[in-house]
């Protein structure tokens, strides 16, 4: 596969504002056609800190990612080549020992909150979409995922939305809407928005197997 051949979309927005919810659309309608590697699997181990100290950790800062790495990773993947993926643990807040071996697809999805923060990662990108959702239906859903899917309490989930999760939100990521090319309200109940989406990577890819 050449790297002309692979068509790489950025996925960011908020905490919660429905970009899981958009990538898993694009995978049911694309299937084997897509890989999709999230800024979340990048988290440092930070495994020389014990889980106490890791809970209390800003998880919504540009530091808290090895972004580097991930950029590596998705360079290799644009050569043809496969690539290992780290595995993040949330209930542990540090990596897996594991790891998750994917191969290049004709498309690469990279969703995260920080995605468009940095440069050098948005350069990599053919295309920036920007999740954007209110603030409080973010916090609502926010809620339920952790508490639910990742075994937090209710004060913690609040604690940390007050002091890291709104700031950082604030200072890094609504600014990175501005490098956006497309911005979608509503997240992944706006169903018009998500057809276009649909519909641009369909001609992407209608254009890449004629030209085989």
């Amino acid at each position: 596969m050449k790297k002309e051949d692979i068509y790489v979309v950025g996925i960011a927005g908020g905490s919660a504002s429905g970009k899981t919810t958009i990538v898993e659309k694009l995978k049911e309608q694309f299937k084997d056609e897509i890989v999709m590697i999230s800024h979340d699997f990048y988290y440092w181990s930070n495994d020389d800190k014990t889980l106490e100290e890791r809970a209390k950790l800003n998880y919504d800062h540009p530091k808290s990612f090895e972004t580097s790495k991930l950029i590596e990773d998705i360079k290799i993947l644009k050569s043809g080549k496969a690539v290992d993926l780290p595995i993040y643990d949330y209930t542990l807040h540090t990596r897996s020992k594991e790891t998750m071996r994917v191969y290049p697809k004709p498309v690469i999805i990279i969703e995260g909150i920080l995605i468009l923060e940095d440069p050098k990662l948005r350069e990599l990108m053919d295309l920036k979409v920007y999740v954007d959702a209110d603030a409080d239906e973010r916090l609502i859903r926010r809620i339920l995922r952790d508490t639910k899917k990742r075994g937090r309490s209710l004060e913690s989930v609040l604690t940390q939305y007050q002091t890291t999760v709104k700031p950082m939100h604030e200072e890094f990521i609504e600014p990175s809407k501005k490098h956006a090319d497309i911005i979608i309200p509503r997240g992944g109940e706006n169903a018009p928005a998500i057809k276009m989406l649909v519909q641009h990577l369909k001609t992407f890819l209608d254009k890449d197997e004629k030209d085989k």
